[in-house]
């Protein structure tokens, strides 16, 4: 090598869901080296789908060509339903106008409508043969468990005792995060007392509507459904019950016949009961809070997406919070190190810490927003409080100006006048 070039700088991020192969993405885009290691195997099934809201739409924009790619659905229809016992009915309903038949809509429609609705495999699917075609190194069934960091480098240990080393380090692996735990060390999770219970199943005959999004607002328990291909649905159950596994593993089939004929929502109208019964997949799985981080990183080693501010789904914000993330983490990056070179730890010290000044007052806020919610939207109990809630819900959605400001609280970002990296 000459003596005038350098060999692009090593980053690893730990983790191949959402941000990992997009921040990788991005990250070879400037001329780092990012190196990719997940800890399951490739296209794994796990997990169910997502909500592609405006501000995570928007930096997935980023990428040239990626939204034409997304195998999802747009969501221009939206329901609210009540089947609280004896005041079942419809609280409201709104239908955006698209200006073309196509299934694709201008960026800057976005903001007024629930979003795509995406099946979470097909989604990552696409993320990692995007990064891999530009060149991203991802290696699969490689478990970190820990992180040490050096004067200007840091070494990950994987569960095989193998190492690897790279300039710096980005922790992408989610609410379970071994980078956390290395860093910041064990966390008690606490139960919040409500499970999910989801799956995907065909559109019910008596639904007028495609590309539609319902909730369903019963006595302590919600659903929400959305289509996320052609006839297929995805939906989840929210309800408080006894604490279960935070695991994403499908129920056997002899609990699905069980769920599909006995569960209380079985029997619930507007087609919530027909999508329980006539599911193909189910999962269940408890909700759990972690405590909120005051810092997101330590020396050479910075934390993203779940792996710094796990949230509750009920405003499913996850996945586009995390795509904020990536878009001010390599904003920053490229600020103080606008080279690509080798930086020093002060540097990364300058940039981990202007991505903490914008990005954890808004996480914050949003996962506290979340819980509410939860809590007193969704999963209510006491007939004259749902009622009260119903009333609420029908009195947003009468002026759907004001559903959709409220809607746009979340979704709005993440560019704050700029629209690039």
């Amino acid at each position: 090598m000459a003596s005038s070039e350098r060999a692009p700088t090593k980053v690893i991020i730990v983790g191949c869901g959402v941000a990992g192969p997009v921040l990788a993405c991005f990250l070879k885009f400037k001329g780092y080296t990012p190196v990719v290691y997940e800890r399951i195997v490739r296209d794994s099934e796990g997990g169910l789908s997502l909500m592609l809201q405006a501000n995570g739409l928007r930096v997935l924009a980023l990428i040239p060509g990626l939204l034409d790619q997304l195998p999802g659905v747009v969501e221009d229809h939206m329901e609210f339903c009540s089947t609280v016992p004896g005041h079942e009915d419809q609280l409201g309903v709104y239908t955006y106008k698209t200006s073309s038949d196509t299934a694709r809509i201008n960026m800057e429609d976005l903001i007024n409508i629930p979003g795509i609705g995406i099946r979470r495999h097909d989604f990552l699917h696409l993320l990692s043969e995007t990064a891999l075609q530009a060149g991203v190194e991802i290696h699969y069934e490689r478990k970190v468990v820990d992180v040490h960091q050096h004067a200007d480098s840091v070494e990950v240990k994987f569960e095989d005792g193998t190492t690897d080393t790279a300039s710096f380090v980005i922790g992408c692996d989610g609410i379970h995060s071994n980078t956390r735990v290395s860093l910041f060390g064990k966390e008690e999770a606490s139960y919040t007392g409500l499970t999910q219970l989801g799956g995907f199943s065909p559109a019910p005959k008596s639904w007028k509507h495609k590309n539609t999004m319902i909730n369903f607002f019963g006595e302590e328990s919600h659903m929400i459904s959305y289509q996320v291909g052609p006839n297929l649905n995805s939906w989840a159950i929210t309800r408080r019950e006894a604490e279960h596994k935070e695991t994403w593993r499908a129920v056997d089939d002899s609990m699905l016949q069980e769920l599909r004929k006995r569960d209380p929502v079985s029997e619930w109208g507007f087609g919530a009961g027909e999508l329980l019964q006539t599911a193909h997949k189910m999962i269940k799985y408890g909700l759990y809070d972690r405590p909120e981080l005051k810092t997101w990183y330590k020396g050479r080693v910075v934390l993203l997406g779940d792996a710094a501010h796990p949230t509750s789904p009920h405003l499913g914000q996850g996945a586009n919070q995390a795509l904020e993330d990536i878009y001010h983490l390599v904003r920053v990056l490229m600020k103080y190190n606008p080279s690509a070179g080798d930086p020093s730890t002060e540097v990364l010290k300058n940039a981990f810490e202007e991505y903490e000044d914008i990005r954890l007052p808004r996480t914050s806020a949003l996962v506290k927003q979340a819980h509410e919610v939860g809590d007193k939207m969704r999963v209510i109990s006491g007939v004259d409080a749902c009622l009260a809630r119903n009333e609420s819900v029908r009195a947003t959605w009468a002026n759907p100006e004001i559903g959709l400001r409220n809607l746009a609280r979340a979704r709005s970002g993440p560019f704050e006048g700029k629209s690039e990296i």
